[in-house]
C-alpha cells in the first residue's frame, strides 16, 4: 500500500469519523472541568495508535500507520472544529 492510498483510506475510514466525532461532543461536555487542549491532543493519538493496533494490525509499518493516522486526525479535527464554529456564528450563540 503506497503513501497515498494510506491517507485516502484513513480519511474515507468510516470508524475514525465516529470516533473523532465522539471525541470533540465529549471534549465539549466536559471543556468547563478539563479544558480542551490536552483531551482533544490524547484522543488524536488514542485514535491514532488504537486503530491500526486493534483493527488492522499493521506489522512492521506500524510507526508509518500511526504517524499519518496523527496527522489524519487532526485534519478531520480541524474541520470538525471549525464546523462547529461556523455552526455557531450561524446560529449567533
Amino acid at each position: 500500500m503506497s503513501l497515498t492510498d494510506l491517507i485516502l483510506s484513513q480519511f474515507t475510514d468510516v470508524f475514525r469519523i465516529v470516533l473523532l466525532i465522539g471525541l470533540v461532543l465529549t471534549a465539549l461536555r466536559t471543556a468547563s472541568v478539563n479544558g480542551m487542549v490536552v483531551p482533544l491532543l490524547a484522543g488524536v493519538v488514542f485514535v491514532a495508535v488504537i486503530i491500526p493496533t486493534t483493527l488492522k494490525p499493521a506489522g512492521d509499518q506500524m510507526f508509518l500507520h500511526v504517524g499519518t493516522g496523527i496527522g489524519v486526525n487532526v485534519v478531520i479535527l480541524a474541520v470538525l472544529l471549525g464546523g462547529r464554529a461556523l455552526y455557531r456564528r450561524w446560529r449567533g450563540t
